[in-house]
């Protein structure tokens, strides 16, 4: 069964795409490479068992277990040493990548409280795109009595697209909720 998302972007936005931009290949289209989310834990120095619950909640969230990260340098002021883990990171492709889009955009982020839309100048230069999310309860998998404190996350869709215009028209006709500027 192939995702809902995918089967979207296949017979719909790619035309659409192409028409827009007016590519002479339907590959030249811009696509979806994928979804990297990343769990900053900065309470990890003082209290190691922070990241358990964080990979747990990660992993819950998006079906895969997540990567702890460890810090590149010792910074005195942090209390922080080489090699401690400071954050989680899970890295989607393919299947998984459209399944965790299509929660996100349907279901996540219209559960956010005052959610107006996501801001569309979040764009790195390079048609890559980050959304700061600041709980994880917006997610439906995760149980409020469950988690024992809330954290935030940072999603990051990484496209093929190569200019800023052509990623936000892609994920525009995808379905992500962008706010009117």
């Amino acid at each position: 069964m192939v995702a809902r998302l995918y089967d979207m972007y296949r017979n719909e936005v790619v035309p659409n795409l192409v028409n827009q931009f007016s590519y002479k290949n339907a590959l030249q289209a811009p696509r979806v490479e994928k979804v990297v989310i990343n769990m900053g834990l900065g309470e990890a120095t003082q209290n190691p068992k922070v990241i358990d619950s964080a990979v747990e909640e990660l992993s819950i969230i998006t079906g895969q277990k997540p990567v702890i990260t460890r810090a590149k340098k010792s910074i005195a002021g942090f209390r922080l040493r080489e090699g401690m883990p400071i954050g989680t990171k899970v890295t989607l492709r393919g299947e998984r990548m459209y399944h965790f889009l299509d929660k996100l955009m349907n279901v996540a982020l219209p559960r956010v409280r005052d959610f107006r839309g996501v801001s569309p100048r979040a764009f790195d230069g390079r048609g890559n795109y980050t959304l700061g999310l600041r709980e994880q309860l917006i997610f439906p998998e995760i149980d409020y009595d469950q988690i024992d404190k809330v954290r935030g996350m940072e999603v990051v869709v990484v496209t093929s697209a190569k200019t800023d215009e052509e990623a936000r028209s892609l994920l525009t006709e995808m379905g992500m909720p962008f706010r009117k500027s």
